[in-house]
């Protein structure tokens, strides 16, 4: 079995489209202002009749109220939310609860210390996402194509199923699974054109990569 792959930031069917012909396990769609891959609920209203059916559908949020998430659940048909902001695990609960989708958790990493809170968010969430914490200053939380050092993983044990992101691209696929024992990964700026602009034959390529590589052993049961 191959590695799972997210191929988040779409804006376009036809992108969606390709993303599923070649094996993505998520589609992720974003809904944050600020970045340039955002779609407003409209956006979505429009894009959805030409979607595919599979896969699993991924809204991704910072901080979004509960008007915002319901409208893009409902909009996109979303199989899952994914908090990329500082959501407790209250506010991860009443998500999943009040639109009875699955939660995706972000967790910005840059040392042992960032792992600290998985505990608190252990029963509320489905599956964790890592990815690089921003610097200092930054307008987006993720998607800037940052790296962390992915060997941090091999040292701690995740009770749910995990994606890997931050920095991911088609030349270092193999060894960001290697370093990190990661069964799955979440790739936005490593296949597009340009900031926000996706390549359906990055895309393609990317998918075809992950298609050959082995997947790691679970070391625990998968959750998500």
């Amino acid at each position: 079995m191959g590695i799972k792959v997210k191929i988040c930031g779409i804006t376009k069917a036809s992108d969606a489209k390709v993303a599923a012909e070649y094996g993505a396990a998520y589609l992720g769609f974003v809904f944050f202002e600020k970045s340039p891959r955002n779609l407003t609920i409209e956006d979505a209203i429009a894009l959805e009749p030409d979607l595919p059916d599979w896969p699993d559908r991924v809204g991704v949020f910072v901080g979004a109220t509960d008007e915002l998430i319901g409208a893009a659940v409902e909009a996109l048909k979303l199989d899952w939310v994914q908090l990329h902001g500082q959501e407790t695990a209250v506010r991860a609960d009443h998500i999943r609860n009040t639109f009875n989708v699955k939660i995706m958790k972000a967790i910005p990493v840059s040392d042992h210390d960032d792992f600290l809170q998985l505990p608190i968010y252990a029963r509320s969430c489905d599956m964790f996402l890592f990815d690089a914490k921003p610097v200092k200053g930054a307008k987006l939380p993720g998607g800037m194509g940052q790296k962390f050092n992915w060997n941090i993983l091999k040292e701690h044990h995740v009770r749910r199923d995990w994606l890997l992101a931050g920095g991911i691209n088609i030349t270092n696929l193999e060894k960001a699974i290697k370093d990190s024992n990661a069964r799955g990964v979440d790739i936005s700026s490593g296949v597009e054109k340009y900031f926000g602009v996706k390549d359906p034959d990055k895309i393609k390529a990317f998918l075809e990569k992950a298609a050959e590589i082995e997947c790691p052993p679970a070391e625990y049961p998968v959750m998500g």
